[in-house]
């Protein structure tokens, strides 16, 4: 039923199943059914449909204050034994690049500091991060910045802008970019993420016809693919990405580079505790260093 709470938050707070679900990565049809589960489970009609609209009933209005009163201290489950003091906890998002790179050294200032505290790290693509930090289930993510604004309680903290690169197989000759990606087999940046979403962008601008092999999410996974000469890719050059591996050559875009942006995002900080506060700032603070928390 924690699910099915989830969402009922979800649909008082966008107005109508279609816009819950788009927040929340579920169709109508799925939200639709998880609405009615819920009125059956609890005996009681929830909404009025009122064309597309979904307005909470007065049992409804009730029910959506105890659903917001048990996933708080659902999230608590678990955090201190009888007898003990609550341990806070601070849970946070992160892209795959950023969990190997500077998140460990952050995590790692802040529990020398913070030794009562626990985190949970999420793993996940920006846009699941963005719904998560919106919806409260994290306290902050760091991810690929949206093409599309934020809501207006939501604060963007930039980390990094981190410029694409074309990379090739050591073997391969030649530093013209639009003949390498027409000409040889193209290993494609997943395109239900941001960054995959630029390279898809850049391509179609620059009329890029590719023969493409494969599509990957996972930015180490497309370097290694490229490195074992199964074709060239476009990856932004990442904040751990200090040296390419042997195996693969970078071409620089030139006038034609495009960036990624890295940043944390989180509620205005009225809404964060003190601890996720600081681990925000530790988060920026090694995000300015020269070896971008690679080294520890």
């Amino acid at each position: 039923m924690i699910r099915e709470l989830k969402t009922l938050i979800a649909v008082a707070q966008e107005g109508t199943f279609a816009a819950a679900g788009n927040k929340i990565g579920l169709t109508q049809a799925a939200v639709s059914a998880q609405m009615k589960r819920l009125e059956e489970a609890l005996g009681i009609p929830l909404f009025e449909r009122k064309g597309r609209a979904a307005i909470l009933t007065q049992r409804g209005q009730e029910t959506l204050k105890q659903a917001h009163a048990l996933l708080t201290l659902y999230s608590t489950l678990g955090a201190a034994a009888a007898g003990q003091p609550a341990t806070q906890r601070v849970n946070i998002g992160a892209i795959a690049s950023i969990q190997r790179s500077l998140l460990p050294d952050a995590l790692a200032r802040f529990h020398h500091t913070y030794s009562e505290c626990c985190t949970r790290v999420v793993p996940g693509l920006s846009m699941e991060l963005v719904n998560q930090v919106d919806a409260g289930e994290l306290d902050m993510a760091v991810i690929i910045r949206p093409p599309f604004s934020l809501h207006s309680d939501l604060r963007w903290t930039p980390l990094a802008h981190e410029p694409f690169r074309l990379i090739v197989p050591h073997h391969i000759d030649g530093d013209q970019w639009q003949e390498l990606i027409t000409q040889q087999p193209f290993v494609r940046y997943d395109r239900a993420s941001f960054g995959g979403r630029q390279v898809d962008r850049f391509l179609r601008h620059n009329h890029c016809n590719v023969r493409e092999v494969c599509e990957v999410d996972e930015l180490e996974a497309i370097v290694k693919l490229v490195a074992k000469g199964v074709g060239v890719a476009l990856v932004p050059q990442a904040i751990a990405q200090q040296h390419w591996p042997s195996g693969v050559r970078a071409i620089d875009l030139g006038e034609h580079t495009f960036h990624r942006d890295v940043g944390l995002i989180h509620p205005t900080s009225g809404h964060l505790n003190e601890p996720a506060r600081a681990l925000a700032q530790l988060i920026g603070e090694i995000a300015q260093r020269p070896d971008k928390g690679v080294n520890g």
